[in-house]
């Protein structure tokens, strides 16, 4: 037997070696009648599988009138279907669907099968299947330990302290990132308006309707091939600027170009999958090709320049003109510098920019809580189970 790397000091009792179907009584899902499926909120909440539940509880999406099997509010829910393993507790009484079981245990037990599916204690059931999924046997067969009930509970507190905290992270987090979402939105004109629709105080007036090309300049210095330039990419979705993994890899047929800390960047290729970045300090002289160009920036806010460019309204609006009908997808530096922007004053500029870098600073921070919070979690299921 493993032994416990971490313990609460006032228990040393030996873990006792049991199955599953011994400790915990389990209920394997049927699905209803699929023509008993409803959207109706009144019906009995159906449970068919890991799309059913979020963070750990079942979240309400599909209905049935009929009964096949019932798990109670309070039992914990499992995964039997591909992602096998996924578990979650329910807050109601729903049916279960043949994707799921439902398992009557503690909060230590919900830990421990979390544990078990973190470390892949399911694939020995499914190896070598087509469609990953584990039966009733596996489930009842499995072996756990278990301690005294008064370590099992001092174990689940710790644990549902640590999965509060988590709950409330990445609440914080999805309110900082609606509220981005909401103001990127309404401090920026839309289309065929002068002015937004909120604006900080202290500014008026409209906003100068101009192109990029007065504000970025494309560089073009050469660099090496790709054979030995160190490479950086564009990440999807505005996640930034990064050294790509296989920096020395390439052809010497390819030419790469110097790119410079504080450039603007972005992919041809996926300018509607919102590719656009600064380049930061730490990759100042890494290169890319034409591919990812990259412009010196003049007379604008870095920042502000990069939110504007990163509303969904500019990015999908003007990547569908510049593409007219050509089936390569590409956005060229000549079409990307002429499409036309609504710019405030300089200040202005600096004032929205600072006020969407603080918002990404709160974002930032409540991301690395939870990256923490996460790894620590999972340390301690590694070294507190058995």
């Amino acid at each position: 037997m493993r032994q416990l790397k971490i313990r609460f000091k006032k228990y040393n009792d030996v873990w006792d070696n049991v199955k599953l179907t011994e400790i915990a009584p389990i209920v394997m899902g049927q699905s209803p009648d699929s023509k008993n499926y409803t959207d109706n909120p009144n019906d009995y909440i159906l449970v068919q599988g890991n799309a059913d539940m979020q963070n750990g509880r079942v979240v309400p999406r599909v209905w049935t009138t009929q009964i096949t099997k019932l798990a109670e509010k309070g039992d914990l829910i499992l995964s039997v279907r591909a992602p096998v393993g996924d578990i979650g507790k329910t807050d109601y009484n729903v049916v279960l669907g043949r994707g799921v079981a439902a398992i009557k245990g503690n909060e230590f037990l919900f830990q421990l099968l979390t544990k078990m599916k973190q470390y892949h204690y399911w694939a020995r059931f499914s190896t070598g299947s087509t469609f990953e999924s584990i039966n009733s046997n596996d489930i009842k067969s499995a072996e756990i330990y278990l301690p005294s009930p008064a370590e099992q509970q001092a174990i689940g507190s710790l644990f549902r302290t640590l999965d509060d905290l988590l709950s409330s992270y990445k609440d914080n987090l999805a309110n900082y990132q609606s509220i981005k979402t909401t103001m990127l939105s309404k401090m920026f004109p839309k289309a065929g308006q002068a002015v937004p629709e909120i604006r900080l105080d202290g500014f008026e007036g409209e906003w100068k309707k101009d192109t990029l090309e007065p504000y970025l300049t494309e560089s073009r210095i050469s660099g090496d091939t790709g054979l030995t330039a160190k490479k950086i990419t564009v990440k999807l979705w505005g996640k930034g600027v990064i050294e790509k993994e296989e920096k020395y890899a390439g052809s010497s047929n390819t030419q790469y170009f110097v790119r410079k800390a504080g450039q603007f960047i972005y992919s041809k290729l996926d300018f509607q999958n919102q590719a656009f970045g600064i380049i930061p300090n730490e990759l100042d002289g890494y290169q890319s090709t034409l591919d990812l160009p990259s412009f010196d920036i003049q007379n604008i806010d870095p920042k502000f320049l990069l939110e504007y460019v990163m509303r969904r309204e500019f990015y999908e609006y003007q990547g569908l003109i510049a593409n007219g009908s050509r089936k390569a997808k590409r956005i060229h530096p000549e079409d990307f510098l002429v499409m036309p922007v609504r710019i405030p004053s300089l200040e202005e500029q600096q004032a929205i920019g600072s006020y969407f870098s603080n918002i990404d600073n709160f974002i930032n921070s409540y991301q690395e809580k939870i990256t923490q919070l996460e790894t620590l979690k999972k340390k301690l299921l590694q070294d507190m189970f058995i």
